[in-house]
């Protein structure tokens, strides 16, 4: 069996090498987490309804992948390095099978609405009767006593992040990833770390329970302390920071191109001034301090828009990056992956789509192997009982 199998690991191994993770879950949130898990080195099985196909974003395509085989762009973004099995989970043979695995897993990732893995018999509590050390990682959109779906769109109106977003004079506006997703994965890879840790200590597994909602709302950070403490209600400002001048704001150079600036302290706005040719700016005691440059905005704004427009931006954010002033390029994505620093985080498929690593850190030990590409429907099911039924070693 695979617990059996385990060694003592090198410091070369990857970090979850001999781990085995099962993935109930579909979508973003839940799967990302599994594919956190298979970058270091975890045997992932990802299981996918075989009544509908599998994760509803294999069939997730752009208009510019109609009519194309093999794996959607959106189901490459979470699902690299897993082994796929289709299963009915409301057939005995199927929910058997299902247990084989959880009774050897370290960890289950599940995505279901409440009460969903208990009308499906995979629930924590009766998983955890087959293997008392497996740790159940369970993402929700609202927690365990709200019956709703969760949808990203959704939680992002409902927890404020879509009225903060846009422009001041334009609609509420929903932010372009799904970052609500996002956010709870986090959180759930958060968890579950926790909880590896602390059955090192007591030996026992345990449940680690998630929500989108919750999520969200502990991501509003200054934000929504600015509500808590300050009575403030944050209000659409497009880029604009409400607590710093100029931090998030968007200037177009001589040659079109924009920048935006981060200035987080007096002396970076000394510096940025001194780059622009105008070191009495700084001086002014408009706009000296940021608690000045706030009161003061927009007539920080419009000074440093005038400046800023005489200058092409390559040279500017060169001369600005040389005094350490935070600063950068707008890019579009192509632009992105075009530098150095993101080709480092793709993960390449001769001959298919490329995915982006979920693995963003580095550290000493933690060594990765080769990652697989996003499996196709099934593709697993032989290789997944093979594994299984191997005699102990």
């Amino acid at each position: 069996m695979l617990r059996a199998a385990r060694y003592l690991m090198t410091m070369t191994d990857p970090v979850f090498k001999n781990m085995l993770v099962l993935e109930l879950a579909s979508v973003l949130a839940g799967p990302s987490v599994g594919q956190f898990f298979a970058e270091l080195g975890a045997t992932v099985i990802k299981l996918e309804n075989k009544a509908t196909g599998g994760d509803v974003t294999r069939s997730w395509k752009l208009a510019a992948e109609k009519g194309s085989e093999g794996v959607s762009a959106y189901f490459s973004a979470a699902n690299w390095g897993k082994l796929s099995v289709g299963l009915d989970l409301r057939e005995a043979d199927a929910l058997e099978r299902v247990y084989k695995i959880a009774a050897q897993a370290d960890v289950v990732i599940a995505s279901y609405k409440p009460g969903d893995s208990e009308k499906l018999l995979v629930d924590y509590h009766t998983l955890s009767k087959l293997n008392s050390r497996l740790i159940y990682g369970h993402i929700t959109g609202y927690g365990p006593h709200d019956e709703r779906a969760g949808y990203d769109a959704v939680i992002q109106a409902e927890s404020g992040f879509m009225y903060m977003n846009g422009s001041p004079d334009g609609p509420a506006t929903k932010m372009p990833v799904a970052l609500m997703d996002i956010l709870a994965a986090h959180q759930l890879k958060e968890g579950i770390l926790t909880a590896l840790l602390q059955r090192e200590r007591t030996g026992k597994g345990s449940l680690v329970q998630v929500s989108l909602f919750d999520a969200a709302v502990s991501a509003l950070a200054n934000q929504g302390t600015n509500y808590l403490v300050a009575g403030h209600s944050p209000q659409r400002m497009g880029s604009e920071h409400p607590n710093i001048v100029p931090y998030g704001s968007v200037y177009t150079c001589k040659d079109g191109l924009q920048l935006v600036l981060a200035i987080g302290d007096d002396r970076q706005f000394r510096r940025l001034c001194q780059v622009l040719g105008s070191a009495g700016l700084a001086a002014n005691p408009d706009y000296a301090t940021n608690s000045a440059r706030v009161q003061h905005r927009s007539a920080v704004n419009e000074q440093l828009k005038q400046l800023i427009s005489q200058h092409n931006r390559p040279e500017l954010l060169q001369q600005l990056h040389q005094l350490h002033v935070p600063a950068g390029a707008v890019n579009t994505v192509p632009e992105v992956f075009e530098q150095a620093q993101a080709r480092r985080m793709l993960l390449p498929q001769p001959g298919g789509p490329s995915g982006i690593r979920q693995v963003a850190f580095v550290g000493e030990g933690m060594a990765t192997d080769a990652v697989t590409p996003p499996p196709a429907f099934d593709q697993h099911q032989a290789q997944v009982w093979d594994l299984l039924t191997k005699p102990e070693a």
